[in-house]
């Protein structure tokens, strides 16, 4: 029987984990959260009420099957550059709200994309009712939207108090099912409260792993965020997840890499920086090269913040497969 992976996160983080352990011969499920309103995805969604769709897109591209649909994973990718009401949407997001219409229901979209696409595992919303993220701040300043989380840079002795859903939001069924199957759960990278405990704050969630007992893989993420983890070490990221999930990790991967000194000074003037590892020899704590150097190029028409450096998919999910079978 397939070793079961449960990947919980966003759209950027998971797409690179999920594009590199696809390879490997576990049964994948991609929890996705439902608290994303910016962007294309943001218009979709207060246009026509669906879930947010850009990170289940996002996800549904990396379990693509490479060989059969090359083409069709190019175009769940691409994002309009032209056209009146067109620019700045992704292709992908509009085949999701088209066969959502279709079908009645985002589950049911979601059952016609995994035939279409011959995904390599499932792709889940946490919940089946879109939230705002309601973040409240040691400076007692309150923000509702995730987008607006994003613009909202942090002073350097502010940070976020607490993150919760707005409104509460019960866990999706199915989404439940699948993390209480799961023997291994990866939480990470991607950005610390948007994405990864964006899905902890949904009702059951934390519960659910807990119950599952599978063991907790964390990718920590390579910079700091000035809008969410700005001056947070390695040590302050592991505090917070495991605050919200109301257990203690079983895993940490820590890139070791050299970040070229390009990149680093694109994220100086954003007043961001590679996260500190100050977590010394904790027994949890795997350190390996997991560097993607490469810059990402993000199209003109995408007006979202997206991270310029990534973490290396095939690295990555070789080291996650080390670890599933030692």
């Amino acid at each position: 029987m397939k070793t079961k992976i449960t990947v919980i996160g966003g759209g950027t983080g998971s797409f690179v984990i999920l594009s590199g352990i696809k390879q490997y011969n576990y049964d994948i499920t991609a929890i996705v959260t439902v608290g994303d309103d910016g962007g294309s995805t943001g218009r979709l969604r207060d246009e026509f009420g669906f879930l947010p769709v850009g990170d289940l897109r996002q996800c549904i591209a990396a379990l693509s099957d490479d060989n059969k649909d090359a083409d069709l994973k190019k175009l769940l990718l691409y994002r309009f550059e032209k056209g009146n009401g067109l620019k700045g949407h992704n292709f992908g997001n509009l085949l999701i709200t088209a066969l959502s219409s279709i079908y009645g229901s985002e589950t049911s979209a979601l059952e016609a994309i995994n035939k279409i696409f011959h995904l390599k595992g499932h792709v889940l919303p946490v919940s089946l009712h879109p939230i705002k993220l309601k973040a409240k701040y040691s400076s007692g300043k309150v923000i509702i939207s995730e987008h607006k989380i994003e613009e909202h840079l942090l002073k350097d002795n502010e940070f976020i108090a607490w993150l919760s859903a707005e409104p509460r939001s019960p866990i999706n069924p199915k989404a439940k099912l699948a993390i209480l199957k799961s023997q291994y759960i990866i939480l990470g990278p991607g950005d610390l409260y948007g994405s990864t405990i964006a899905n902890l704050i949904i009702d059951e969630v934390p519960a659910s792993i807990k119950q599952s007992q599978a063991k907790i893989i964390m990718i920590m993420n390579l910079m700091t965020l000035k809008s969410q983890t700005h001056n947070m070490t390695a040590k302050n990221h592991v505090d917070v997840l495991e605050k919200y999930l109301s257990q203690e990790v079983d895993f940490i991967l820590i890139n070791n890499q050299p970040i070229p000194p390009f990149i680093l000074k694109a994220y100086q003037k954003l007043d961001e920086y590679p996260v500190i590892d100050d977590l010394m020899d904790d027994p949890r704590v795997i350190r390996a090269p997991l560097l993607d150097n490469q810059k990402y190029q993000k199209p003109k028409s995408d007006k979202l913040k997206r991270s310029l450096l990534r973490h290396n998919s095939q690295k990555t999910a070789r080291l996650i497969n080390q670890i599933i079978k030692a």
